[in-house]
């Protein structure tokens, strides 16, 4: 088999999502307190705490670009975090797919279903930061807020492919922390969840237009807040690249680590 041949996911996609779902309705509790708890306290923390120093920022109060940047950064995390240690745990410990190549369904269907499953709890994580920050006063009812949730999906599409290539490479649980340390940090550092990357040096500049936090916290930043958007095509090409690239690199590694 030609491990190499582009991505055929089938309807299978959908069992593999809706296996998923079904356990996490397991876990409910526990992961909508998470959902919440974390935006509860970046905005609560760092919005009201150093927004007291800070009068404003990007033509907006300092709480309002933060929850804006979060809700991102929220789906940034949720979707490489399910990506690496969920998925992780169902291909070695647990041993799910191995009972899932059993049935009728293929590498290709599992590989979707989970990068799937990553946005669609990317969706439920970014939804709990919108809540909480309307209900906070940082961000105001409007109708840009409904096109949010669109941007928060192609974003857990583009940080799950990735996730999942280096799910495939790990031996062991340990080896997310290299990816965690060089990248997803660096990203959450850099991409304008904090801070305009305008007050970036001009090289660095250069370097984070190429990332795709970049992208995803500029186009819920200018939904969330009613703001023109700059080149939003741009950023949808760029979220749209990473998430079609690494679904792809996830799929080749899968079909050599799960076919032997």
């Amino acid at each position: 088999m030609n491990a190499l041949r582009p991505p055929h996911p089938r309807a299978a996609t959908l069992a593999v999502w809706w296996r998923n779902l079904k356990v996490w309705r397991r876990l409910l509790g526990p992961a909508l307190a998470m959902n919440f708890g974390e935006p509860v306290l970046y905005l609560l923390g760092l919005g009201y705490g150093l927004g007291v120093f800070i009068q404003g920022m990007g033509g907006m109060p300092y709480l309002t670009f933060l929850a804006s940047g979060i809700v991102a950064s929220s789906a940034m995390t949720t979707a490489s975090f399910e990506g690496m240690y969920s998925v992780f745990t169902r291909m070695v410990p647990q041993r799910t797919y191995e009972a899932i190549l059993a049935t009728p369904a293929e590498v290709d269907d599992i590989v979707a279903g989970e990068i799937l499953w990553c946005a669609t709890k990317s969706l439920v994580s970014a939804a709990a930061v919108l809540l909480v920050a309307v209900a906070l006063g940082a961000l105001e009812p409007r109708p840009g807020l409904l096109a949010v949730p669109a941007v928060v999906l192609l974003t857990g599409l583009a940080f799950a492919g990735p996730a999942l290539v280096i799910s495939a490479l790990a031996p062991n649980y340990d080896f997310f922390n290299y990816y965690m340390v060089l990248v997803l940090t660096p990203l959450m550092i850099l991409s304008g969840v904090f801070y305009p990357v305008e007050t970036l040096p001009a090289a660095v500049r250069a370097l984070v237009d190429f990332l795709p936090l970049v992208h995803a916290v500029d186009l819920a930043r200018g939904l969330a807040t009613d703001q023109p958007l700059d080149a939003p095509l741009r950023h949808v090409t760029v979220l749209g690249t990473y998430a079609l690239v690494g679904a792809y690199l996830a799929t080749v590694l899968f079909r050599r680590r799960l076919i032997r």
